[in-house]
């Protein structure tokens, strides 16, 4: 059973979890692994959680639902559902993100806004107006990156640009550079 304390269940033996954690994807379930196998060959609690580079509150927290779950109740997704993870709540739901990815991807209406491209800070003043939800100024790009956007400047264009010189130009359209440059040399040289 390991040092005393809260009871591990012992149905899966230590050699196994060690196993089962050499092949681990997740780095986080393979610590937990480690931990419970080093505390039910002996370990102190302490020991087993700091070989496994964990606090030994997280080793406890891993016992409690190795119990409960078994060795899937190691891993962050078990099952079906997500397991909540801590930490604030998104202050825009899934849907309101969805419709803000929209706004994004159909840019500003530049009669209403004056604006040719969202800034950061135009798009956020722009957040707080439809859904009355305003962001930290360091925050903005994080925002972005959750939705699946980078932040990109558009690319400065003049009005009176020729478009087919600017295809011709991408295309590889320049014209290739000349081989007789300068004098030509007489064939006796």
């Amino acid at each position: 059973m390991g040092a005393k304390g809260l009871p591990i269940r012992d149905d899966v033996p230590a050699a196994e979890l060690r196993r089962l954690a050499r092949r681990e994807k997740d780095r986080a379930a393979a610590a937990r692994l480690q931990a419970i196998a080093g505390a039910l060959e002996g370990l102190s609690r302490a020991e087993a959680a700091r070989l496994a580079g964990m606090a030994r509150q997280a080793l406890r927290d891993a016992v409690l639902r190795r119990n409960v779950e078994g060795v899937a109740g190691l891993h962050d997704r078990a099952g079906l559902h997500d397991r909540p993870r801590p930490g604030r709540r998104p202050r825009l739901d899934e849907e309101r993100r969805a419709a803000l990815r929209q706004v994004v991807l159909d840019g500003p209406e530049v009669e209403a806004t004056g604006l040719s491209a969202w800034t950061l800070a135009e798009l956020c003043r722009a957040v707080e107006e439809r859904w009355g939800v305003s962001y930290h100024p360091g925050h903005r790009s994080k925002l972005l990156r959750r939705l699946g956007l980078s932040r990109q400047k558009a690319r400065p264009s003049h009005p009176k640009a020729d478009a087919a010189a600017r295809e011709a130009f991408v295309q590889g359209g320049c014209r290739p550079p000349s081989t007789r440059r300068g004098r030509s040399m007489p064939a006796s040289a």
